[in-house]
């Protein structure tokens, strides 16, 4: 089956959505299995498509991993992309809004899978981990690194810069879906109350570095 054979002559966003599913029913399966053990026939029988339409439209295995893996890291970005609308007078207000924001992203099940899949493969694939890094963390670590020099000036020049501050606050705050990606978490984690925590060791360790020096 092609993906124009499905109810006859679909419209294009019938076309599209069908891509889509098609994306991620393929990452599932590179996930499940390893990309050098997936086969392209395994996934176009189980999906129901030629694997002739995906060469047509990806080119190969890799090029149909890259595809997939693209599409999941653009769909996984959609809850971040309005950060700056938890930004408030209260800094830790801030902090736990943009911070919660993060971690339940990085928690959501394709979080995980990204996570998962991106570091199972990158070592073999470095031009797929730049792509996650520009498009995953970058964005972020820009804009965190424009608030805490907004908001955080003095702690800004004793870290030697904002990037220190942004990959402290992302340490503190990515631990459990680390954890989680490789079932390491054993007890459900309330992501508010380990969040409003994570900000308040942070906010305490750049007072205690504001005091001492």
């Amino acid at each position: 089956m092609t993906i124009a054979s499905r109810r006859g002559r679909p419209r294009t966003n019938e076309i599209d959505q069908l891509k889509l599913d098609f994306l991620r029913h393929a990452l599932d399966q590179f996930l499940e299995a390893g990309f050098e053990a997936t086969r392209v026939s395994d996934i176009t029988r189980s999906f129901g498509m030629s694997k002739q339409t995906v060469y047509a439209h990806f080119g190969d295995k890799l090029g149909l991993f890259k595809a997939a893996l693209q599409n999941a890291v653009d769909e996984w970005l959609v809850p971040l992309d309005g950060l700056q609308q938890h930004e408030s007078d209260d800094l830790r207000g801030t902090l736990v809004g943009v911070g919660g924001a993060i971690a339940k992203t990085l928690m959501s099940p394709a979080g995980l899978r990204l996570i998962r899949i991106s570091n199972a493969e990158s070592f073999r694939l470095p031009e797929m981990a730049e792509f996650t890094d520009q498009r995953g963390h970058r964005p972020i670590a820009e804009y965190l690194c424009d608030l805490f020099a907004r908001r955080l000036p003095v702690a800004v020049d004793q870290a030697g810069g904002a990037q220190t501050l942004v990959t402290v606050f992302l340490d503190l705050i990515s631990g459990p879906a680390r954890r989680s990606a490789w079932r390491l978490e054993r007890d459900q984690v309330d992501i508010d109350q380990f969040i409003r925590h994570r900000v308040d060791i942070f906010l305490n360790g750049v007072q205690a570095a504001a005091i001492s020096r």
